[in-house]
Order: structure tokens, then C-alpha cells, then sequence
């Protein structure tokens, strides 16, 4: 998987995505780095084929009026520790990389994976 963690996760995920063999940038990392505007995160998204995680519910709107970003993997757990954050990725790793095989918009909660169409 190839993957743009958003501004609202802490970049200790990309660390976690890549040691699990998958290419993962954060916002920092870009030019704008946390400043960076949702509409070239999308852009981003989509030149690169990468899979936006976010907290921000403005990028399923986004996502289901246009298309963009290229896949979505919405964390809607509320508030959470960054270490159980990072233990809730690692569980599901695997079954998140197979589902974004079949479907383009996941959500992940403290307990489940949801699978949108």
C-alpha cells in the first residue's frame, strides 16, 4: 500500500506502515507539511495513488462527491492514545492491505473495519 497519513495522526504511524513494507508519507513531509490544503492532499492522492488516512470526515464528502482522494481509510475512534492508536493499525495491518484490494473507502474504529461502496 501506498499512503498519505493526514495531519490529525501522529507520524509514528508512517514508521508503523513502513516497517510493515508499505511506502507511507506524512503530511510533514510535505511542502506545507500540516498546513497543506485538503484539495492537494487529494491531488497528492491521486497522482501518486496513495490511500489518504485521515480523522477529517471533510475528505469522505470529498471522496464521495469527486472522486478524490484516491482511496480513503477514515480513523473514526475519538479520542485515543497514540500507542493504542499505533496497537489497533498493527492488529489490523494485514486485513486493511487485503480490503483495499476490493473497496476504495475503509473506516476503522476502535473495534471493527467498515467497509463502505
Amino acid at each position: 500500500m501506498k499512503l498519505l497519513i493526514d495531519a490529525h495522526l501522529p507520524r509514528r504511524l508512517v514508521y508503523r506502515f513502513t516497517e510493515a513494507g508499505h511506502d507511507a508519507i506524512h503530511t510533514l513531509d510535505l511542502n506545507l507539511k500540516n498546513r497543506t490544503p485538503d484539495h492537494e492532499i487529494n491531488a497528492i492522492s491521486i497522482q501518486e495513488t496513495r490511500i489518504v488516512v485521515t480523522k477529517d470526515e471533510d475528505f469522505v464528502t470529498s471522496f464521495y462527491a469527486s472522486g478524490r482522494p484516491f482511496k480513503l481509510l477514515l480513523v473514526s475512534t475519538g479520542n485515543i492514545a497514540n500507542n493504542d492508536l499505533e496497537r489497533l493499525f498493527l492488529k489490523n495491518m494485514d486485513r486493511i492491505s487485503a480490503a483495499f484490494s476490493e473497496y476504495s473507502f475503509i473506516e476503522i474504529d476502535r473495534t471493527n473495519l467498515i467497509f463502505h461502496t
